[in-house]
């Protein structure tokens, strides 16, 4: 049975270079960031329902990547990122991105910290909320009693504490 690893945490702080590169460590495969894709290719300033597309475009890319490997699966992005998106900028969100939340957990979250440098894309819309995002992250995932650690350091630094805790990880399941 394969491990699903959930890379999440706010904007700008290193998602979807570090699940490129456990991608490569463990010889799996990565789900990247559907958000991305979708929004380049909408010509429109997204909504509220967007986020619902959004969501089960990104849980669709998962199940078809999870097809391709046998050990470890790489999500850069969850339903983590998807409800705390839209409670954040709607102050709500659909019901089934919550019951998702609950019911499509993962082996281990891997919550990435704001210690790195926000760069700045079309895409992004918040870098001075960042830290209180990582906060909001935090809590959503302590309160679910979901299996997270918290990754930080620069470039190799965090490649390398993301990969301590999927070891350990392994290393409990055997």
């Amino acid at each position: 049975m394969i491990k699903r690893i959930a890379i999440t945490g706010p904007e700008s702080t290193g998602k979807s270079r570090l699940a490129e590169e456990l991608a490569k460590h463990y010889n799996s495969v990565w789900v990247p960031e559907y958000a991305r894709e979708y929004l380049k290719n909408i010509n429109r300033e997204y909504n509220y329902d967007d986020v619902l597309q959004i969501a089960k475009g990104q849980i669709e890319r998962e199940n078809k990547q999870a097809e391709k490997t046998n050990n470890i699966l790489f999500c850069d992005t969850d339903f983590t990122v998807t409800k705390i998106w839209c409670d954040f900028k709607y102050k709500q969100c659909h019901d089934w991105i919550n019951e998702q939340f609950l019911a499509h957990q993962y082996d281990l979250y891997l919550l990435c910290s704001t210690d790195l440098p926000w760069e700045p894309d079309s895409l992004r819309e918040n870098p001075n909320e960042r830290e209180e995002l990582f906060q909001i992250y935090l809590k959503v995932l302590k309160s679910a009693g979901l299996p997270y650690v918290i990754v930080n350091g620069i470039e190799e630094q965090r490649t390398k504490s993301a990969i301590d805790s999927i070891d350990k990880l392994i290393l409990l399941s055997n």
